[in-house]
């Protein structure tokens, strides 16, 4: 079929298209409908299907036999890291961390605030919260606590999890500062704090609301993932 042609079925049976379209991914639950029109001037889209994005970033690749080609690859020419990722490797590390993210409390539906440098541990956080059925919010690492307290009042995040440091250069930039400050100023109070910590930097954790990522993992099962609606919020992304 030509783009001309599916363009063509797209805007006169949208419906029927992206039924059609919708069969290229595995589902939990296949969709009754494809895209529909409320009564708001809105569409409704698949209806009746239920996924999980980690499950299908993850999961859905190793049950295809992909477990050993490459998923991720960190290159960071600051810390001089090569690190690669299979899928098999990154599904370990996601469902693991889901778990821990899982003992806190956080569940289907709950905010969970990610304040982190761009390292793998951001991304499997990312999955983590998807493969729970949590709705995550990446905040840029360079925003000020007062930027950081905006987004917590907003979003209201059950946890937050962050990194003992970033790095620009050859300066090493705290970040725990920064999120105790931000948790400070918000009305809004996350019940925990999970921390990645980074050998360019140690510090002091919260015995009260922080973890540490490492210890976590290491004392939780796997999570399996969450069956969500297709229209079920994945992420929240706030402009600057």
């Amino acid at each position: 079929m030509t783009y001309q042609n599916e363009y063509i079925a797209s805007t006169q049976h949208p419906d029927n298209f992206w039924l059609e379209q919708a069969r290229k991914i595995a589902w939990f639950q296949s969709p009754e409908k494809g895209c529909q029109k409320t009564d708001n001037g809105y569409y409704d889209w698949f209806r009746g299907g239920q996924l999980n994005t980690s499950y299908l970033a993850l999961d859905h690749h190793v049950n295809n036999g992909r477990g050993d080609k490459t998923a991720l690859i960190y290159d960071s020419p600051v810390t001089q890291t090569d690190q690669h990722f299979t899928y098999k490797e990154l599904l370990a590390e996601v469902a693991q961390f889901a778990g821990g993210l899982s003992r806190l409390g956080v569940k289907k539906g709950d905010r969970v605030i990610i304040y982190m440098p761009m390292i793998p541990q951001a991304a499997i956080a990312m999955l983590a919260c998807a493969r729970l059925g949590a709705v995550h919010s990446v905040v840029f690492g360079g925003f000020a606590a007062n930027e950081l307290a905006v987004r917590i009042d907003d979003a209201k995040p059950v946890a937050i999890v962050t990194a003992s440091c970033g790095i620009e250069g050859n300066k090493v930039l705290p970040y725990k500062p920064l999120v105790d400050e931000a948790v400070k100023i918000a009305e809004h109070k996350p019940k925990a704090c999970v921390l990645f910590q980074r050998e360019q930097l140690t510090v002091e954790l919260n015995k009260e609301t922080d973890y540490d990522w490492h210890t976590l993992v290491e004392n939780s099962e796997p999570a399996s993932p969450v069956a969500v609606d297709a229209t079920d919020p994945l992420y929240i992304l706030y402009t600057s």
